[in-house]
């Protein structure tokens, strides 16, 4: 190998490789899980009367600075659309970003945290935050049937980045899926149009 060429490569190898090690290393949503869970959910939809068309997944299990919510498309079996979401920020100070990796969950009234569970997504509202639009939330299971009395509802808000941000995380809330503004612009025509009651799926 000519010398020139050799220190070009010589040059060019260490930040090839440390890009490489940083792709490895950052988390990814898994794509078979979400399916599997796709797939439970669907039967829970035509089992309990739900929306077959449209679900909304949140892997809790996922660093929060990469997209971990997902409105999944089941005529399509694919994702419609994929964005950060806020978890509950537990003991630590509100908008931080101090459990990114770790959150802690309860359904416990004044614990600040996401509670884990399917969730009913009902009627839609006006919100202070983001763009003005919430959706209450009923919990169905028995790790989140205080939703209703904690005000826990779906909503955006303009801390939640557009894009991942990870080795950062998103800003944590007192416990509602809060998402990006610009993600609610496209999951909530979807979640007008349907006829049923949307689920959605926090789980862990």
């Amino acid at each position: 190998m000519p010398v020139k060429m050799y220190k070009s490569v010589c040059m060019f190898l260490p930040a090839f490789l440390f890009t490489l090690h940083l792709n490895a290393a950052t988390p990814r949503l898994d794509s078979a899980r979400t399916r599997q869970k796709a797939k439970e959910a669907l039967v829970f939809c035509h089992k309990k009367g739900y929306d077959t068309q449209y679900c909304i997944l949140i892997d809790m299990s996922l660093h929060s600075g990469i997209k971990r919510f997902v409105l999944w498309d089941f005529k399509k079996n694919d994702i419609a659309v994929a964005g950060l979401v806020s978890h509950g920020c537990s003991r630590w100070p509100w908008a931080s970003i101090w459990s990114a990796d770790k959150p802690e969950f309860s359904n416990a009234d004044g614990s600040h945290c996401t509670a884990l569970g399917r969730y009913q997504i009902n009627s839609r509202a006006y919100s202070n935050w983001g763009v003005h639009v919430k959706y209450y939330l009923t919990g169905l299971d028995a790790t989140n049937n205080k939703a209703p009395g904690r005000q826990i509802v779906f909503h955006s808000w303009e801390l939640v980045p557009e894009k991942d941000v990870y080795p950062s995380g998103t800003p944590e809330g007192w416990g509602c899926p809060a998402i990006s503004n610009n993600t609610m612009k496209l999951v909530d025509p979807i979640l007008r149009r349907q006829n049923r009651h949307v689920l959605m799926w926090i789980y862990n």
